[in-house]
């Protein structure tokens, strides 16, 4: 599903260049789980954020069923983004002032479905992912995990062929932070799902089928 070619990227301070990621290849198999490991400033977000179209490399390719995202427009990127991936990310970013149901429907909503078939599409996968119960509540009125879960229905509302997630349980403590492991092995086998994973915990790594290490901006071999 993804090649990453030769993919680099760098950066200008007041310092000068800095080379965050450099020359790193690597494949992913749809369907398949993986998690990127490695010490803070490794580049593993950086690889994350290109591989979800969400920054372009300085040099180097990154393919999705071989379609390089850098030939697109913003225009096309932000269209292929909303309608083939989904992100999760530590800090759950929910829009404090609306409702679980209102913050799922956002995506639909911004690839145009109609209100009611992004209300009904957001109902169920709350529903899914267990809050069912809780589609009227605001982020402030939820438990992290909830938050999380929020999070997780919000990104998948458009059925992703992708699911991008940074430190999805950072935040979370033990029991909680196995609830929503166990929440993404089912959606994986639900869905048919490709999972990447930045993650520094072993627990989640464990759960991927492969690991990937970044050390300085390169994969390890």
């Amino acid at each position: 599903m993804i090649a990453v070619r030769a993919l680099s990227k760098s950066f200008v301070t007041d310092r000068g260049r800095v080379d965050v990621l450099k020359d790193v290849d690597l494949d992913i198999a749809a369907g398949e789980r993986v998690a990127i490991m490695g010490a803070s400033g490794a580049g593993k977000t950086t690889l994350m954020h290109l591989l979800g179209g969400l920054d372009r490399p300085t040099s180097g390719s990154v393919s999705f069923a071989e379609k390089n995202l850098s030939r697109y427009s913003a225009q096309e990127l932000d269209a292929f983004r909303n309608r083939s991936i989904g992100f999760v990310f530590q800090f759950h970013q929910l829009l404090p002032e609306f409702s679980a149901l209102e913050n799922v429907m956002m995506p639909a909503l911004i690839g145009r479905c109609q209100v009611k078939e992004a209300r009904g599409r957001a109902s169920d996968i709350l529903s899914a992912v267990g809050l069912e119960h809780r589609l009227d509540h605001k982020p402030g009125q939820l438990s992290g995990g909830e938050q999380q879960r929020v999070a997780i229905a919000r990104s998948l509302i458009m059925s992703p062929k992708l699911l991008l997630a940074d430190e999805p349980t950072g935040n979370l403590d033990s029991v909680t932070s196995d609830e929503i492991l166990a929440l993404l092995d089912r959606l994986h086998a639900e869905r048919d799902l490709t999972i990447v994973v930045v993650t520094h915990s072993k627990k989640v790594a464990d759960h991927m089928d492969r690991v990937v290490r970044m050390v300085d901006g390169r994969l390890e071999k």
